[in-house]
């Protein structure tokens, strides 16, 4: 059963497919995302062939690649044995999961190699020591991104609402201009 798309929900699935391919995400993927964040029931892969007007191969492998990031899950209704798709409709939710899945694919590997970069440029006579002290900075920063994330995604919702609606006030709390 294709669902009807309105006109605003169309716009809505063409722009998360255009903003998917400026982060790195396969328009096809972003747009199945969109599409189930928007539907009010689960839909089975061949609704959403029908309804955005792809290939069923794309549509399988698309699935298979949120479901690698969380943000599908498979869901099995009575009476059809089919399985139908669901993602998360709370767009904390969605932010939380997403923040965590480049974390662990692009952060962490990120941290590990600077790691071995500065252990290995201890004995390391032939880089500059500017050099050095770069990729040190950078893994320094890296290391205190990684530190904030973990102290953020431990506050509650209404908590984090408030320190990003404080915005730069929160510098008049702190003391520094």
């Amino acid at each position: 059963m294709t669902m009807k798309l309105t006109p605003v929900m169309e716009k809505y699935i063409l722009h998360w497919g255009e903003m998917g391919t400026r982060w790195g995400v396969n328009r096809t993927v972003a747009q199945i995302h969109a599409l189930l964040f928007l539907a009010s029931d689960p839909l089975n892969a061949e609704d959403i062939t029908e309804t955005l007007g792809v290939a069923r191969s794309n549509v399988s492998t698309s699935i298979k690649e949120l479901q690698s990031w969380k943000l599908v899950k498979t869901v099995h209704l009575l009476g059809d044995r089919r399985d139908h798709f669901e993602t998360m409709k709370d767009p904390w939710e969605l932010f939380y999961t997403i923040m965590e899945g480049r974390k662990q694919r692009e952060l962490d590997p990120t941290m590990s190699v600077l790691r071995e970069c500065v252990l290995d440029s201890e004995n390391d006579k032939k880089t500059p020591a500017e050099v050095k002290q770069r990729i040190k900075d950078v893994l320094e920063f890296m290391e205190s991104l990684d530190t904030w994330h973990s102290q953020i995604k431990g506050l509650s919702k209404s908590t984090l609402l408030k320190l990003i609606k404080l915005g730069a006030k929160v510098q008049g709390f702190l003391g520094s201009k």
